[in-house]
């Protein structure tokens, strides 16, 4: 198997290279490299350049903004932003209930929704876990009861990422009490503003408020923001993580973070010289960019094989990346915050003589700590790593 790309394939790199480095905000680019939170507006202007330019939402179909490019241009593209530094489109629109609105909705839905959420005109959040039901999500009880032209829906959902700037929230709900667990649930479209709704947030560990509880206390819902059919939800919410797991070993985020780490180490004071002039250091992360390379690799035949493959169907060697990809992201946060060291600190404690004669800009080392606590949760999203296993077992060993 040929993994080099040809000539046109290096062109497209030239091209989106230059445009992420280029349109996107340097100051935004930043914020992504040292692991900073981006507010609202961030993000929505990064993503409106993106979608000026036709490249917002480019595995759509084509009616509705996407763009007929092959697995490795798609593959190209993502892997590019991620070294760029440059936010990813908004996952919840663009991977998640895009796809499946183009897919499974209707004339009326697909024309009311689809292009402000390209745009991100509509910002959206997913409402699939609740307590007791994450990866076992079938398990969900949040329920949707049909009073004529409505549902009333009543229940909770958890760990609604980003859903303080949400406009609309999509929802598996539980239609049918009596049938078995996988073959009673609906996928709905909920505008946040309905009454009934209350959004409680949750701090997380390294402070930020990124995830929230939502709470549904007989919120009625037209029931024309049904998509597809009532009880067919399990399969629209396999087809929408087909489309989560897109891209999920992160391999450019990886590499970008592993330049920043060698930058920084050479820099960075450690006894008598720097810590990049620590052996085990430096062994520690060879062991890393071995890794990594040898996870791009694995991804490439994955890409390359994908044109092989009916359309939608996902790839079982994809659970391999996604458990790679997340441990490698949490093994490059462990160097960067190796490589900050005291000054990864809350500024209260490490404030006075320690920064006064520091000889270069350390602020980035305030994020290195958030960054380090926030990827605990990349072996959990997109189906835990341990879920993963149990795929390649069946799937991929024939167990």
């Amino acid at each position: 198997m040929d993994l080099r790309f040809t000539p046109e394939e290096t062109a497209f790199r030239d091209e989106v290279r230059t445009f992420f480095r280029t349109e996107i905000p340097a100051e935004i680019r930043k914020k992504v490299s040292e692991g900073r939170g981006l507010s609202r507006d961030d993000m929505v202007t990064s993503q409106r350049i993106m979608n000026a330019k036709g490249w917002a939402v480019p595995h759509w179909p084509l009616e509705w903004g996407g763009k007929d490019w092959s697995a490795i241009q798609r593959y190209i593209f993502t892997e590019e932003m991620l070294l760029a530094a440059v936010p990813l489109p908004l996952q919840f629109n663009c991977y998640m209930v895009g796809p499946v609105i183009a897919a499974f909705g209707n004339q009326a839905q697909k024309e009311k929704h689809l292009a402000r959420i390209a745009n991100l005109d509509e910002w959206w959040c997913q409402g699939f876990s609740e307590p007791g039901a994450g990866s076992d999500l079938a398990s969900l009880k949040t329920k949707a009861v049909r009073e004529g032209e409505h549902y009333i829906v009543n229940g909770q959902k958890t760990w609604t990422t980003l859903g303080q700037h949400a406009d609309w929230i999509v929802c598996l709900v539980r239609t049918d009490p009596t049938a078995k667990k996988q073959a009673g649930i609906s996928f709905i479209l909920i505008d946040m503003t309905t009454p009934g709704i209350t959004l409680r947030p949750i701090i997380t560990l390294e402070g930020r408020h990124e995830v929230n509880e939502v709470f549904f206390d007989n919120v009625k819902v037209p029931a024309s923001n049904l998509v597809g059919e009532e009880n067919k939800g399990w399969d629209y919410a396999k087809f929408l993580l087909a489309n989560e797991r897109t891209g999920i070993a992160r391999i450019g985020l990886s590499k970008e973070r592993l330049a920043r780490i060698k930058r920084l180490a050479k820099e960075m004071p450690a006894g008598e010289g720097t810590m990049w002039e620590d052996a085990a250091f430096r062994e520690r992360l060879a062991e890393v960019e071995i890794e990594l390379k040898a996870l791009e690799i694995t991804q490439m035949r994955v890409v390359a094989a994908q044109g092989k493959r009916a359309p939608g169907k996902p790839d079982p060697a994809s659970s391999i990346l996604k458990i790679k990809g997340s441990q490698l992201q949490q093994a490059t946060t462990e160097l960067l915050l190796e490589v900050a060291g005291p000054f990864s600190l809350a500024a209260p404690v490490r404030s006075g003589d320690l920064t006064n004669d520091w000889p270069f800009d350390h602020d980035w080392a305030d994020a290195a700590a958030a960054s380090y606590f926030n990827n605990r949760k990349v072996s959990i999203y997109g189906g835990s790593n341990e879920i993963q296993k149990n795929i390649i077992a069946k799937a991929v060993l024939g167990f």
